[in-house]
Order: structure tokens, then sequence, then C-alpha cells
């Protein structure tokens, strides 16, 4: 039996605007999710894991500034110090799309740091190369999408061909290695991939056009014990009741409002050749709180704002966006400075304002305006720009006794000037 320790997705350099600290120089944000990198290494240690699987996307983008690359190196030396075998799989922010190029986690495989191992290309890392420890990892890092594409250009037609034989090759890939397992040995397989049935945050389905995706099946194979997975930013299991987890963590910091309700987590298994007991841990996070309002009385569009605003306790440090949707016309009722002021505890504070515009009206059977009657025009008015119904039925009778009077002639010239 193995303990491991599986997280993904820490995206450190994600949200570098706004205020920085005054002792390190760090965005705020930034030291967010290295208050959440600095949680998970310090269980891994506390409770003595044996590995430490990471699978995938360390920072933002390929070109990662040397202050956050700094960061993430403190981490990682602290695992390899404590004697903790840790992976890092290369994920899809941590490579380069040109071939040949170097990836973010570059350095620990060119310096080769001890303790940790790069998975920068599909491997099968097995006791001897994990000090003795009595498991075996299949790595498969995030797929080059154009190398791969490039290889089959001669055979395939179109971008749904490329994808289809994209996704048999890693399936044989994948296969293959599971062919070469010990079957004595606990068997793992971390990848920073797409598998189908698993969702992306704020409840999106997988879009099997757009990445490389797994079959369900194959990661749900009975040859293996454990599964970890990087890439989708959602907490999830895929094999519910399964002979073995399949595990997405989900990103250690909430990165926008599409994440507000989600679980940010890392695991905790203990591994063993059929049997496997795992535990999700929350992470801390910087609280979002997302909050609309609809604007329906003119008289009081300040109160109904203030209104929406959590209290001050639910507030404190808390990233809160506030949209407002309200007729256009009520534009000029809003107080945003007070709202501000309001929302002062927050760590920061969006507000967003939605006025609602009223489509123009396309008239039938190519009629022009010249040839519509009075009344015509004015009932077209009151579907542009509904007002109350009870507005309407009294506007109508006073525009009816207005035209019945242009009608006859009897309307004054100071009345005539006026229409």
């Amino acid at each position: 039996m193995i303990k491991l320790l599986h997280f993904a997705d820490a995206h450190i350099d994600l949200a570098r605007q706004g205020r920085r600290d005054a002792e390190s120089g760090l965005p705020l944000r930034v030291l967010d999710f290295l208050k959440s990198l600095d949680t998970i290494v310090d269980a891994a240690i506390s409770e003595k894991v044996d590995l430490v699987i990471f699978a995938g996307d360390a920072y933002r983008d390929r070109s990662p500034a040397p202050t956050y690359q700094r960061e993430w190196g403190k981490r990682m030396m602290r695992l390899s110090v404590a004697g903790i075998q840790t992976l890092m799989v290369v994920g899809n922010h941590d490579v380069s799309p040109a071939a040949g190029r170097a990836h973010t986690l570059q350095e620990f495989e060119t310096l080769q740091v001890p303790n940790i191992h790069v998975i920068s290309k599909p491997d099968l890392l097995g006791p001897d190369r994990l000090n003795g420890l009595p498991v075996q990892v299949i790595g498969i890092p995030w797929l080059n999408r154009s190398g791969l594409a490039a290889a089959f250009e001669d055979e395939a037609t179109d971008s749904e061909d490329i994808n289809e034989q994209m996704e048999a090759s890693l399936t044989r890939v994948i296969e293959d290695l599971m062919d070469s397992l010990e079957p004595n040995l606990p068997a793992i397989l971390t990848s920073h991939v797409s598998v189908q049935g698993a969702s992306y945050g704020n409840e999106r389905s997988v879009m099997l056009g757009r990445d490389v995706v797994l079959a369900g099946s194959l990661v749900r194979d009975e040859r293996l014990d454990y599964v970890a997975l990087g890439h989708i930013h959602k907490a999830q299991n895929l094999n519910e009741g399964g002979h073995h987890p399949v595990i997405y963590p989900g990103s250690i910091e909430r990165v926008d409002f599409g994440e507000v309700d989600d679980r940010k987590t890392y695991v905790i298994a203990e591994v063993e050749r059929n049997k496997t007991i795992f535990k999700q841990y929350d992470l801390p996070g910087r609280k979002f709180i997302d909050r609309a309002v609809e604007l329906t009385n003119g008289d009081k569009v300040q109160e109904q704002l203030l209104a929406a605003l959590p209290n001050a306790r639910e507030l404190k440090d808390a990233i809160l966006r506030l949209v407002a949707v309200y007729p256009r016309d009520w534009e000029a009722l809003i107080d945003e400075p007070a709202i501000r002021r309001a929302a002062e505890e927050a760590f920061e504070f969006h507000f967003i304002r939605r006025p609602r515009v009223q489509v123009r009206l396309r008239l039938a059977g190519g009629k022009s305006i010249a040839s519509l009657k009075p009344v015509e025009l004015l009932d077209l008015y009151w579907k542009s720009i509904p007002p109350a119904d009870e507005t309407v039925e009294a506007l109508d009778v006073l525009a009816g006794e207005i035209i019945h009077a242009v009608d006859m002639g009897s309307v004054s010239g100071e009345e005539e000037l006026l229409l």
C-alpha cells in the first residue's frame, strides 16, 4: 500500500492584476494561489505521503515570469528535500505548441532534481524509478495537437478525422502501457486530458471537438487502482461507486465567477491492488459572491441596489460581483460611488450595469411609416417600450380623443402647435 496526494491546475500566476503585498511585492491574488499551494505541500509533508502527483498546469501560460517560477520552485523543493517522490505532468498551459520548445517544468527535468519526475512524454514508472515504492504509474502529458495532427495530415481529410485519429493513437499508447503493467502491483494512471462524461466548471459539458478526449471506459479499466487527472477545473469523480476513483480535484483556487460554487480540493488516497481509499480535502480559497438584481421600482433604484449587497461580515475580503438589470431610462438614477462605498469591505467589487435596450420593431409586409395611421404608430411605440397596462389604457383614451379632435378640426392654435 502507498499513500499519495493528488492535485492539479495550480495556475499560480493567473490573477496578476490588482493590489500587491507590501512585503513580497506579489499581487495579493497570486498569494491566494500560493496559500493553497502551501496548504497542499504542508499536507503532503505532515501526512507523510509516499507520492505526490501534480496533474499539470503550473502557470497561467507557457512563459511564466522568473518570480513565479521561483515561487513554484520553492514549494517543489520542499517536497524534494522531504524525500517525497513527486510526479509533475506537463499540461497544456505548460507546453509550447511549437515542436522542440522547452516546457515550463523543464528545469526540474534538465537539472534532475532529486525525487522529482517530470512527465513530458508518455511513460511508465515502476519501483526502480520511484525509490522502491511498490507502485507503477502511467504518465500521459498534454499532447501537442499540432504535432499529432501533422502525423496524420496525409491520411485525414478534415479536423474531425484528425481528432478521431489522435484519440485512437492516444488510446493505443495507453492500452500498450497498461498491457505492460505488473498485475500484482497497484497501478495509477495520471494525465492532463479531457475524459468523456466530465463537465467543466459552471456545468458546461466537455466539448468533444475542442480537445482530444479519452473514452470513459479507458480510465475505468480494472487494471487501474487510481486515476489522477488534471485539466478540468471542476472537482469530480468520474467513477462513483466503481472499482477505483477517477478524480479531477479541480483547480487550487477559483479563477472566475464561473467557478463561484465549485469545490477546490486536493486528494489523499491509500492505494493498494484492487483497493483504494481516498478523501478530498477542501482548499481555503478566496470567497466569491455573485449577486444579480432586476430593478422594478424607479422611485427606489438606489435602495434596491444596496439591498442586494451582502452584509458587512459576509462581504469582508470577498470578491463580489453585482449585476444590475434595469430600463435604460433609469441610468441616471444609479449612484455608483455610493454603492462602491457600501461595498468597500470587499477585496474586489465588480459592478456590472445591464440596461435593457428595446429592440427596434420592423414593419411587416414592406409597409412604410408614412402608410400607417396615427393609432397604428402609437401601438408600435407601446410594443417597443411597454409601460404598465393601466398607463397604456389611459394614454390610448387620451390619444384617441386628440386624434379625433385633429381629424374634426376642433384643436385650437395653441394645441395644434403642441401637437
